[in-house]
């Protein structure tokens, strides 16, 4: 059965009515484009997707990568999608006209991407690393760094990864282990062990650029002490070319429950002479730097949860359109003609919720790419700022949000088509699968609950959480401009302002004994991002409601009717969950953090 990758109607509404992305084109730097480039960019993203990634996305989760003892094998169509990916200028598409690029905006290129990802998920992890590691050393590499390894990485010939957690440590970056020692000619020797690196080795490339934390020897102990280097599976020779294999050893593929298709290694560093490693920035400032590619990351994955729950939804729409089965309970006529189970009741209510979670979610990410577009191109420094502040908040929950309910979207989406939503026939078993390490990598949910009530919202005395509320303030004024929103932005209001409540509690419990006081922080993570994507929605429902007060299409009014219906769904339905949460959060209520581990 065929479908699309993205419904087209919400891209668009997304993309121009959502956010306004054609004023961009006042902005100096995108001044040469046109509304008409960035359709045709989205068009050739799209057809590279359903042509080269789609092709082989059920193919490379059957055939996973496997290791002769001299290199890693992957099914030929992943190298056929690296190749078409690149000769796109995908991989530089956000770089400067000057550099090679296409400089376009941020927003578009991601929403290209998002293509890709709906298509495979796991061969579209060895572009998104790469551009993720470029961005970094073009942030922070030296001139010389730069000269020998970004071009080579924009064009296709070399890929990038991360490599962060070691076998020991998990998330644990302060006690990382991987030693860096210098040899007296600028280089340094890395010796150590890197786990779970997507992409760290495979066939696509002639080299790969490992973006690698360690401790330089008598650096100060914890993350203060560590510093970033660039380590290439292959050193470079005198004229800038590939040479001899650098001390970087493949000690073991992972076998994994999805993203099959990428690529998870355990690396050895050094088990020789030592790796050669090139020092990016300055001593014991890495993790610094390596959070920007992190946090790139991580919007990435919110974004890419997105789309694989957004996929399981059109898939199961489209079955639940076309599988005549059973009758209302109100026809008691046996010879009657079986009803498209899309209109049996509970069958409508896992779509809806869906259709809830799927579009909250991309609402989200695109909302967070245009933070990040922002915080780089906005007219003024003011606004630049406020930009970044904001997406500094919310970017735990970005990440973690659609993560958790984008999942739920592809179980959802399972049951609609029931057992054969289960066998391997049909893709959304598969989107499940993928979908359930976006909860994991990039930080779990639990880690970034803690950065989200212990760092985020308090900093600079709660500067950030303020700016927030004053957005969400806006939109619900806003929205009692139009009768129909007028309860759904009291009941945001009224969220918000529990949710004031709730960190009040939370910052006095943290002042009488900060273990017990970020013993809940999950549950005020699901708090912050059950409010943050009823004010996604809400946003949704006021264009949707003016559009509507003029003449549109009757496709178009039923689109915008599914908008503010999908809204009220939200706000009567999921967002009343807080409630009890909140019950629980206020009163401290410690059940969790009190159990003993000689209880279990």
């Amino acid at each position: 059965m065929a479908h699309p990758l993205l419904n087209e109607r919400d891209t668009e509404f997304f993309l121009y009515e959502f956010l306004d992305t054609e004023a961009l084109l006042q902005r100096p730097r995108y001044s040469e484009h046109s509304r008409e480039i960035f359709d045709a960019t989205l068009k050739t993203a799209r057809t590279i997707a359903e042509k080269f990634f789609a092709n082989h996305n059920a193919k490379g989760d059957a055939n996973e990568p496997s290791f002769d003892g001299e290199k890693v094998l992957l099914i030929e169509e992943t190298k056929q999608s690296w190749d078409a990916f690149s000769e796109a200028g995908f991989l530089a598409a956000h770089c400067d006209f000057e550099e090679g690029g296409l400089q376009l905006p941020e927003i578009i290129m991601r929403t290209a991407l998002a293509y890709v990802s709906a298509a495979n998920i796991a061969s579209a992890s060895y572009p998104f690393l790469t551009i993720g590691a470029a961005n970094l050393l073009r942030s922070f590499g030296s001139e010389t760094l730069k000269g020998q390894f970004l071009p080579q990485m924009m064009d296709g010939r070399f890929a990038g990864t991360m490599a962060l957690t070691e076998p020991d440590q998990g998330s644990a970056l302060a006690d990382i282990r991987t030693s860096a020692e210098p040899t007296g000619d600028g280089s340094y020797r890395i010796r150590g062990q890197k786990m779970y690196i997507s992409g760290g080795d495979q066939s696509l490339t002639e080299n790969i650029v490992h973006l690698v934390l360690a401790k330089i020897k008598g650096a100060p102990t914890g993350v203060k002490g560590i510093s970033l280097f660039l380590v290439p599976k292959f050193l470079l020779d005198e004229h800038g070319q590939v040479g001899e294999r650098n001390d970087v050893k493949l000690a073991g593929l992972l076998h994994k429950m999805g993203y099959r298709n990428t690529t998870s290694t355990v690396l050895s560093f050094g088990e020789d002479q030592g790796a050669i490693g090139y020092l990016i920035g300055e001593p014991h400032q890495g993790l610094k730097y390596m959070f920007q590619m992190m946090n790139e990351a991580r919007i990435s994955v919110g974004a890419g949860a997105s789309v694989l729950g957004y996929q399981g939804y059109v898939y199961s729409l489209q079955y639940a359109r076309e599988r005549p089965q059973g009758r209302l309970p109100s026809n008691r006529d046996p010879a009657s003609k079986q009803i498209p189970i899309i209109q049996h009741a509970d069958v409508r209510r896992m779509l809806l919720m869906q259709k809830a979670y799927a579009e909250g979610g991309l609402g989200l990410s695109v909302y967070a790419t245009s933070l990040y577009e922002d915080q780089h191109s906005a007219p003024t420094e003011e606004q630049r700022q406020h930009a970044a502040t904001l997406l500094d908040l919310i970017t735990p929950v970005v990440k973690s949000w659609p993560s958790k309910y984008c999942l739920k979207a592809n179980e959802l989406a399972i049951q609609v088509l029931g057992g054969a939503g289960y066998i391997r026939e049909f893709p959304l078993e598969q989107l499940y699968r993928d979908n359930r390490l976006n909860a994991i990598h990039e930080g779990t949910e639990g880690i970034h609950a803690l950065d989200l009530l212990a760092r985020k919202v308090p900093s600079k005395n709660f500067q950030a959480y303020q700016l927030l509320q004053a957005e969400i303030r806006n939109t619900v004024m806003q929205a009692r401009d139009k009768e129909c929103l007028v309860a759904m932005a009291n009941a945001l209001e009224a969220a918000l302002e529990k949710l004031d409540e709730t960190g009040m509690a939370l910052f006095t419990q943290l002042q009488e004994n900060v273990d017990r006081g970020l013993s809940n922080a999950t549950l005020y993570l699901d708090v912050f991002g059950c409010i943050l994507v009823a004010w996604t929605w809400l946003r949704q429902a006021i264009i949707a409601a003016k559009a509507l007060d003029g003449t549109v299409s009757e496709e178009d009014a039923n689109f915008y009717r599914g908008k503010i219906h999908t809204a009220r769904f939200y706000h009567e339905w999921e967002l009343p969950n807080i409630q009890p949460w909140i019950a629980l959060l206020q009163s401290g209520n410690s059940l969790p953090f009190d159990m003993q581990e000689s209880w279990f």
